[in-house]
């Protein structure tokens, strides 16, 4: 319970991956000689030879040699690359090394500074690659609001957490039995197993009692023990009775909590604006979320209202099932899968016998053998796939009469092709 309830975890290089301002410009070239599908991120295209990887431009130009074990796509400015298992670095776009390849791992920049960890130890470079901290402390976390959590030794055997700012400074001395990265300007700490918060001062402002505390999450957060937690807002006054028992986020002025078994939602004032009554409920998207009681699932909106009945299946228990993609929720009615608009109407009836959501307009279903339709239910490539995948970054995996493909949005196969047809369309 403790540890499900517990918001931001201190996962010192469980880093996110997306750290540029603007979404990716993706654009494809297929090139049907080598059989591979070039896919270009931002201007740049992954290579690969044998099971070495690489990038170079749009003009054809190299950035960098087919000689890394691993590669991630280009974040901004930076991409994550490794020789081997335990050789991780950091390269910009011309193909540089800003970080070598000499670490276990390394972190995206995160407030200008880029964590890194040697054997297990860990510190910082800035951007120009430049050792900023010394590789030295035991566990550290990215930079967050200009502080980073660290642990240092207070004693032989005994380490303790503070924090630093980016000159490597302790401004929050190592004192804390744990301690998690700042958020909306205060910090969760733990001392003789009890949480409370501090602000960035190192001022305890909220007492370090809780057996259970969130982290602050836009403006609030919860705090109690097992038998109920309580909400309060970023002024640490009380707007709920400690009666919650579960809390799984925060979306669209909705907070989804359980109170006696049964799932419902708080208003960031903390009424109860739709009551605890549903046996399984999820997170707002689009003003809609699912919702369950029983074994039959329906769709609500914001308000509560239900705004498809709750008397559908969910036999496959898919996690994209009743939330909309492309304006369609994936339902399913006595084993057979359709979809439906905002407002609950069916679009699709449903009529496959097996389907997963729309992504890119397409959705791949089921009705003796795979294909994809469009979001008006017509077949845009044919059902001849044993198995169909979702598109993702406008490609798709399927197999074909046994053997794995990877087709784009047209149809068309770009990858592994000798064995399969040009286009299935």
């Amino acid at each position: 319970m403790k540890k499900a309830l517990i918001l931001i975890i201190l996962s010192f290089l469980a880093l996110p991956l997306c750290a540029q301002n603007e979404p990716d410009k993706v654009e494809y070239v297929d090139d049907e000689a080598c059989g591979c599908e070039l896919v270009f991120i931002n201007g740049i295209q992954t290579t690969q030879d044998g099971d070495r990887y690489g990038f170079k431009r749009e003009d054809g130009s190299i950035i960098t040699p087919n000689k890394y074990m691993f590669v991630d796509h280009f974040h901004g400015n930076y991409c994550k690359v490794y020789l081997n298992y335990d050789s991780c670095g950091l390269i910009n776009r011309d193909g540089v090394e800003v970080i070598p390849c000499l670490y276990k791992n390394v972190s995206y920049p995160l407030d200008s500074l880029i964590l890194v960890q040697k054997d297990s130890l860990f510190g910082y470079f800035d951007t120009l690659g430049n050792m900023r901290i010394p590789i030295k402390y035991p566990a550290a976390s990215s930079f967050n609001e200009g502080l980073a959590v660290v642990a240092d030794y207070v004693d032989t055997n005994i380490v303790a957490y503070g924090f630093i700012d980016h000159f490597g400074n302790m401004v929050i001395k190592p004192s804390y039995q744990y301690a998690f990265p700042f958020n909306e300007g205060f910090a969760v700490v733990k001392a003789y197993n009890r949480y409370g918060m501090i602000d960035r001062s190192g001022r305890e402002v909220f007492p370090i009692k809780w057996e259970i505390l969130t982290s602050m999450f836009e403006g609030h957060l919860f705090a109690g023990d097992d038998n109920g937690l309580a909400l309060y807002n970023n002024k640490f006054e009380q707007l709920t009775q400690p009666v919650y028992t579960q809390l799984d986020g925060k979306t669209e002025d909705r907070i989804l909590v359980m109170r006696d078994g049964k799932y419902g939602y708080l208003d960031p004032q903390g009424n109860e604006v739709i009551p605890c009554q549903y046996d399984r409920a999820g997170l707002f998207k689009d003003s809609r979320a699912y919702v369950s009681i029983g074994n039959k699932w329906g769709i609500i909106d914001r308000t509560g209202r239900v705004v498809l009945p709750i008397e559908y299946d969910n036999s496959g228990y898919r996690a994209e099932a009743y939330i909309y993609h492309d304006g369609l929720a994936l339902v399913e009615k006595d084993h057979f899968y359709g979809y439906v608009d905002i407002e609950g109407r069916p679009v699709i009836y449903p009529c496959f016998k097996n389907a997963y959501q729309f992504s890119e307009g397409l959705a791949p279903v089921y009705i003796g053998s795979w294909g994809y339709i469009d979001t008006k239910g017509d077949f845009y490539i044919p059902p001849v796939f044993d198995i169909a995948s979702p598109f993702s970054w406008g490609r798709a995996e399927v197999i074909y009469k046994g053997e794995t493909h990877k087709i784009n949005t047209e149809g068309r196969c770009v990858k592994n092709c000798k064995n399969a047809p040009k286009s299935w369309r």
